[in-house]
């Protein structure tokens, strides 16, 4: 099983910081919306109380991972590269869509963890890079062999 977690260590006013993970391995930093505090253990109707779109990072819990087509990333040359397969976080409560892709600020994310090296601050650098590094490395040799995959936010 692939098993990726993120460790939110840096909660400021705009964003959260975290520490990612695969199969125990620290491969670099993410970043996402502010940690609201959500939980899977909340109801959607709690959450969706709390959430504010685009600026809330998805509750804190373990979630099924698939590739799917993404309709919004396939014309992008990262997202070519994997025909089209970007992946998906599953059954979310609240959200809808929820992705591992590149970005660079908050502003990228609607509340989907973007994967880069944290170097600069509230901001991630070599974001595409680090993802296709992280894809070729783990994602697609697990999605081949046929391997389940979860993430685990903490």
């Amino acid at each position: 099983m692939l098993q990726v977690t993120i460790k939110r260590v840096y909660p400021k006013n705009d964003y959260t910081i975290g520490r990612f993970y695969t199969n125990g391995e620290r491969f670099y930093e993410s970043l996402e919306d502010k940690d609201r505090g959500l939980t899977d253990k909340w109801t959607t109707a709690a959450i969706k109380i709390v959430k504010i779109f685009g600026r809330t990072a998805i509750p804190k819990g373990t979630y099924r991972m698939v590739l799917s087509k993404s309709e919004k990333f396939k014309s992008r040359s990262w997202c070519k590269k994997y025909n089209g397969l970007v992946p998906e976080i599953l059954d979310v409560k609240g959200f809808s869509g929820v992705r591992i892709h590149p970005g660079n600020t908050a502003a990228d994310t609607d509340g989907c963890p973007l994967i880069g090296e944290n170097k600069k601050t509230g901001a991630l650098v070599n974001s595409v890079k680090r993802y296709c590094e992280w894809m070729d490395k783990y994602v697609m040799p697990a999605y081949q062999r046929g391997e389940p995959m979860q993430i685990t936010i903490e």
